[in-house]
């Protein structure tokens, strides 16, 4: 089995291969904007190596996995306007560079594409391949809702959240895999243990993510630091902060989550955060990101592949629950 450059290459090259038309300019331009930006392109890299962990030729899912990257940044393009987000991956984001309306479009079209680039894989493996993809991409949907919920509720529990970003951000993650089981033909068992493998390491990746946004690095997260304590959004780390503090504590991120004040924005994040830290969310944080990776490692080796295979796999693992952007 090659390593992770090798099937970054792969895609990377056939992303690069992607047609747009020149016109309507401003319909294809932010869509070749955003996939010009890179990102870590992880799961199109995972839909590869699935693949030929099991027996397949990744090539056979080249398509696939240049399907998914497209979807996943479609949705990206409308989380981006959801969210007000200025940045994505050190640039400005397309809705900031041009405007809603065109990233709202430009997003459409990207899921148009994302649906016409998988229905190029062999005709023996369409059905089971679409009956995944829009699985998946309902699953997101119903993510992204509760998501937007939660921005109305002040009673969100932690298993709430860890649903929510099961459906929002994992379960992509396992449709990468899987999808590289199928152009395989891998048996029934393998499919399915690894997808639930990457739907752990899905929710260890984003929760990462949460960690990421309060305690990371700017100059290597690609976003600003803080971004999530602004806004008030219901993290891991807010869910559980709302629940743990008590007395002076407890008022006091009540005030903070009551401020709006964007000359106070640096104050808040400061606040918040040593907050964080003296409820022990840092290390709480930590060890849930640790569970969830050892229940992707322990389901990783249900999956009948090569040793060479599967320490491809536990590298990967353990590069993506430990990264630093």
């Amino acid at each position: 089995m090659r390593d992770y450059n090798h099937y970054l290459g792969l895609v990377n090259e056939a992303i690069e291969n992607i047609y747009y038309p020149s016109q309507p300019a401003q319909l294809y331009e932010p869509i070749a904007y955003t996939m010009a930006l890179g990102g870590k392109r992880i799961r199109p890299v995972l839909t590869l190596m699935s693949c030929e962990a099991l027996g397949g030729d990744p090539m056979q899912a080249i398509d696939a996995a240049v399907a998914i990257e497209l979807f996943h940044n479609f949705t990206l393009l409308h989380d981006d306007v959801m969210d007000r987000a200025p940045i994505r991956r050190g640039k400005p984001t397309v809705h900031t560079r041009w405007n809603d309306n065109v990233a709202i479009l430009s997003g459409d079209t990207m899921l148009t594409m994302a649906t016409q680039t998988i229905t190029r894989v062999d005709d023996a493996v369409l059905r089971p391949m679409l009956k995944l993809f829009n699985k998946t991409a309902i699953e997101i949907y119903e993510g992204q809702q509760f998501d937007m919920d939660f921005e109305q509720r002040h009673d969100v529990t932690a298993d709430e959240y860890i649903k929510m970003i099961r459906l929002k951000t994992s379960v992509l993650l396992g449709c990468a895999c899987k999808a590289g089981a199928i152009v395989a033909q891998a048996r029934e068992e393998d499919a399915d243990a690894i997808y639930d493998m990457a739907v752990n390491l899905g929710l260890a990746f984003q929760l990462q993510d949460d960690y990421l946004d309060v305690w990371g690095d700017p100059s290597t997260f690609g976003k600003e630091i803080g971004g999530d304590i602004a806004n008030n959004k219901k993290t891991f780390l807010l869910i559980n902060a709302m629940n743990l503090a008590c007395g002076d504590d407890a008022a006091e991120l009540r005030r903070w989550l009551a401020c709006s004040d964007p000359a106070l924005k640096q104050d808040k994040i400061m606040a918040v955060r040593a907050l964080y830290e003296k409820l022990g969310l840092k290390e709480l944080s930590r060890k849930t990101i640790e569970d969830y990776s050892l229940k992707a490692l322990k389901l990783l080796g249900e999956v009948k592949m090569s040793v060479e295979s599967h320490h491809s796999f536990e590298n990967l693992i353990n590069k993506m629950v430990n990264r630093k952007k």
